[in-house]
């Protein structure tokens, strides 16, 4: 790898990583760059899960530390989706290039379209365990199933089963979001380690643009017009992404 392209590598990974914590699709840009620097499609995604596991540690600290930490919930939570992250990481190892690049497309096709849909306006109270039900694990199961097998747009499932399920604040969505994302991409990343498809020196590259980017993320409050602006550069980016990973 290029001097060139470890500052680009690091670079979008800052913007991945800001995104990741505030939103959604930071992975639609950092899993598409490994692929076009050279890693087979499996390899890029062991290797994206490098940054995710940094970046969530990350930002699971300075929630923490702010006060923001929901442990008991949280670990609820994340137990079926640690099971379902297992799952889809052992999927994800076996899959052809072809129908991964074929799912990576869909995927991000998918989660553009849920980003550019209005937002509910609910009427958001705070989490209880005894808020929690068979229906919400079930929910995190099949979230986990899928961030284990290739984690792009997953933020947007964790919007669907937080907030449009439990109806709590995007700010508690966004807390339980990276925790439990670090718990169940642990695990995932021995899995992809293990099957020889992850490359951690641009792992960790990617890596630290994240970190840094998930430390300003989680101390900057960009408002709603702010929100606005990330989501439409995000969309952006992901259309030219998608188009060069149609035309090959």
């Amino acid at each position: 790898m290029t001097l060139t392209e470890m500052v680009l590598l690091a670079a979008l990974g800052g913007v991945a990583g800001f995104i990741n914590v505030l939103s959604a699709g930071g992975s639609m840009l950092t899993l598409p760059l490994l692929m076009f620097l050279g890693l087979p499609p499996q390899v890029a995604n062991g290797t994206n899960r490098v940054a995710i596991t940094l970046q969530s540690m990350t930002a699971v600290g300075s929630f923490f530390r702010n006060g923001h930490g929901q442990l008991g919930v949280g670990v609820r939570l994340a137990a079926p989706a640690v099971l379902g992250a297992l799952f889809g990481a052992w999927l994800a190892t076996g899959v052809s290039a072809a129908v991964f690049e074929l799912i990576l497309i869909t995927a991000m096709i998918a989660t553009s379209i849920f980003l550019l849909l209005p937002a509910p306006k609910l009427d958001t109270r705070p989490l209880t365990p005894e808020r929690l039900g068979p229906v919400i694990y079930v929910a995190m199961f099949v979230v986990g199933l899928y961030g284990g097998f290739i984690q792009v747009g997953v933020g947007a499932l964790f919007i669907v089963a937080l907030h449009r399920m439990l109806k709590i604040d995007l700010l508690q969505v966004n807390v339980l979001k990276v925790f439990i994302i670090l718990l169940y991409t642990l695990p995932a990343l021995v899995i992809f380690a293990g099957s020889e498809q992850v490359r951690w020196a641009i792992g960790l590259t990617l890596a630290a643009g994240n970190i840094v980017g998930a430390i300003v993320a989680v101390k900057v409050n960009i408002g709603p017009r702010g929100a606005q602006w990330v989501k439409w550069l995000t969309l952006i980016m992901v259309g030219a992404i998608i188009a060069r990973l149609i035309a090959g």
